[in-house]
């Protein structure tokens, strides 16, 4: 049987100390269409394309992967990155959508395209210190936490200046403007209004998230 379907593809980490998970991925993929009969094997190979719905998982545990290795340690999720690489690589003679990059700007080729491309390397980075030195220090520290993350605005204002509208951009903002937005309003009103400045240049798509930061 065919299927049509819209997969939301969610994961998140641990905060060190507390009960709380962050996002890192929150991607909605509008061609997460397959085959598939009853009963029948899911086969996956690194080497070669078996199926769309083997390929797709496969994918994206690689992404989640990486994008959380990439979390704890810096640069630590580039293996995970490759592989995705491979699956869509492996992908590009079927006829299933969202593995080619004729087919459109926001897909699983232009997501690991993004995710392997040295131009993104500071939004690698973000994810990186972000996490590490930011949310998993406010345990112990919070003002040190909340200013680290402010600290990295600047460097993600640099590859939106370079690359507007990217899917990598688009896909981290996803996942945390409304955790940046209950972190930042916890700074003092100068560095708010700072933050606010540079997110609603880099990130208007979510900016009523932001609003609050002005008052």
């Amino acid at each position: 049987s065919n299927f049509k379907a819209e997969a939301q593809v969610q994961s998140s980490r641990p905060i060190y100390g507390t009960n709380y998970n962050s996002t890192l991925l929150n991607l909605s993929d509008k061609d997460f269409n397959f085959s598939y009969t009853e009963g029948q094997a899911l086969d996956y190979s690194d080497q070669n394309f078996i199926n769309n719905l083997s390929s797709l998982l496969a994918f994206y545990a690689y992404t989640i992967l990486g994008m959380d290795y990439d979390s704890f340690s810096k640069f630590g999720g580039t293996a995970y990155y490759t592989k995705a690489e491979n699956v869509v690589n492996n992908a590009q003679n079927s006829s299933f959508l969202g593995w080619k990059a004729f087919e459109g700007l926001r897909n699983r080729y232009w997501l690991v395209e993004n995710l392997t491309n040295k131009v993104y390397v500071p939004i690698r980075e973000t994810l990186y210190e972000y996490h590490r030195n930011g949310l998993d220090i406010m345990y112990d520290n919070q003002s040190k936490g909340i200013k680290q993350i402010i600290s990295l605005l600047p460097l993600l204002q640099t590859i939106d200046k370079q690359k507007q509208g990217s899917m990598l951009n688009q896909v981290f903002f996803t996942a945390k403007a409304d955790e940046m937005a209950n972190i930042i309003g916890q700074a003092d009103p100068q560095e708010k209004i700072k933050a606010y400045i540079i997110l609603s240049e880099i990130d208007p798509s979510n900016i009523t998230k932001y609003e609050a930061l002005k008052r």
